[in-house]
């Protein structure tokens, strides 16, 4: 399981995990699964950056692979 700080940023934007789910555009157990540690595809990585306020090129900071 790869490590990320999804929750961690999430909780200090004050965002829940429902909201972030539909600004992401994908499922809130998808939210949860990831925030455990879960591995996610890139394109699911990808929608949670972009809904979490980040750039792509920001992706080490949420995700580390």
């Amino acid at each position: 399981m790869s490590a990320n700080s999804v929750k961690k940023v999430r909780e200090s934007l004050l965002m829940s995990k429902t909201e972030l789910a539909r600004k992401a555009n994908v499922s809130p157990i998808t939210i949860a699964r990831i925030e455990k540690g879960m591995p996610c595809r890139m394109e699911t990585q990808r929608k949670i950056l972009l809904a979490l306020g980040f750039n792509l090129a920001d992706k080490n900071k949420v995700f580390s692979d």
